[in-house]
């Protein structure tokens, strides 16, 4: 047993410096929600217009992951996450010097495919360095910086906007991105020979394609996980690209307030579930792993019915209660996914299967997003936000049947192969 102080020990300084990067990942990608308004007037641009920026980034992101997810598994975890935080932070900067809707598009999209990079090696190297005791915890502070930077992403780059132009925000973030990664040297390292979970060594030879797929093809609570990932991605991404346009409008907020409304709310209380959910996780885990798949379908089940409330075209207050109550119980069912995953899914394949699950939740968000926008004009975006309870729903019975009747035997399959 370790008895050196947690926060010396290696795994913990490279979950800290994962959750740094998070937090610049969601903060790039989240920059552009705030300043919807200020490029609205800027290019004069249409709902769909806006809505497809968020979508090009989605879609881009979704093609790339599987790529992204079998060089992770094939090559260096750490070299990936290097590369990925050095060029999305590039891209970012270089939005700041977009001359229209054409150059925002590409942008958009050149984004999408360099952070794709970043979550399947991210995801692997934290679970090759940390095993069930403390993966929960681990995975739940690198989930905290995803969501912290929703926050710092629209929070400051509305504030920027409003007194240096909606350019500076992305400038200010590219540079900060560029700096972490001239730093990344100090803070990460390969996962271990040894593999945390079944004490076997991880093999030099790298699985192929071919042998990955035919894996995750026989998993079937990983097919329930692919299948959660894009109803809850249609939910997740409708709210970050249009909540706080939704101030903007709803409550004639200035831009940096209705930025801070739009990503604060709905993500402190995803922050607060996600570090709640980390300790759940791991404590339920402790009476058998496939208990993490039920908590996270009954934290889904809770969540949903708050989003109802927006059929009553509530007031300020009636929205903070209800998306930060929707928020708190997501999160605390978003701390059990990537545990669950790691450990229905042998060491070897790992990065493959998030590559895909981040392709199949981006693109069903990256619809989501585009639908958004040309529904919000005939229905609204308080029928549009109520609707994504009927997708939490969906999800969380999927959670909770397969609990019952898969995940055991696909835990059991793992370990085997691992061994």
């Amino acid at each position: 047993m370790n008895e050196r102080p947690w926060f010396t020990q290696t795994r913990w300084r490279i979950a800290g410096f994962l959750a740094l990067a998070a937090a610049l990942n969601y903060a790039d990608r989240a920059a552009i929600s705030a300043v919807l308004p200020a490029l609205r007037t800027s290019f004069a641009l249409s709902d769909v217009q806006l809505g497809l920026l968020g979508s090009m980034f989605l879609w881009c992101y979704a093609i790339a992951s599987p790529v992204a997810g079998v060089l992770a598994d094939r090559w260096s975890r750490r070299r990936q996450v290097v590369w990925s935080l050095a060029l999305w932070s590039a891209v970012t900067a270089l939005m700041g010097a977009a001359d229209g809707f054409l150059a925002l598009l590409l942008l958009r999209g050149a984004l999408g495919l360099v952070e794709s990079l970043y979550l399947p090696a991210a995801t692997a190297l934290l679970a090759d360095h940390h095993g069930p005791e403390t993966r929960g915890r681990a995975m739940s502070l690198h989930s905290v910086g995803l969501n912290f930077g929703v926050v710092l992403g629209g929070a400051f780059a509305g504030y920027l906007a409003e007194r240096f132009g909606w350019r500076s925000g992305f400038w200010v973030l590219g540079l900060a991105g560029i700096g972490l990664a001239i730093a990344s040297g100090f803070f990460l390292r390969d996962g271990p020979q040894w593999e945390n979970v079944t004490a076997a060594p991880i093999r030099a030879v790298r699985p192929s394609l071919g042998e990955a797929l035919r894996y995750l093809a026989g998993v079937p609570s990983y097919h329930v996980l692919l299948a959660k990932a894009m109803l809850a991605g249609v939910g997740v991404w409708v709210f970050l690209n249009w909540l706080p346009l939704y101030f903007r409008e709803a409550f004639n907020l200035t831009l940096g307030a209705a930025g801070f409304a739009g990503t604060f709310m709905l993500q402190i209380s995803t922050v607060l579930g996600i570090a709640i959910g980390g300790w759940v996780s791991d404590r339920a885990a402790a009476g058998g792993a496939k208990r993490r798949m039920l908590v996270q379908g009954l934290s889904y089940l809770a969540a949903a019915p708050f989003l109802l409330l927006f059929l009553t075209h509530p007031g300020f207050t009636a929205v903070t209660v209800a998306v930060s109550a929707f928020s708190l119980f997501r999160g605390l069912g978003q701390a059990n996914e990537n545990p669950t995953l790691c450990e229905v899914i042998p060491v070897q394949y790992r990065s493959t299967a998030i590559g895909i699950m981040n392709t199949c939740a981006t693109a069903a968000g990256g619809v989501g997003v585009l639908l958004a926008g040309i529904l919000k004009r005939s229905l609204g975006l308080d029928a549009i936000f109520a609707g994504i309870s009927l997708l939490f729903v969906i999800a969380g019975l999927a959670l909770v049947v397969t609990y019952r009747r898969w995940v055991e035997r696909d835990l059991q399959r793992a370990r085997t192969h691992a061994a």
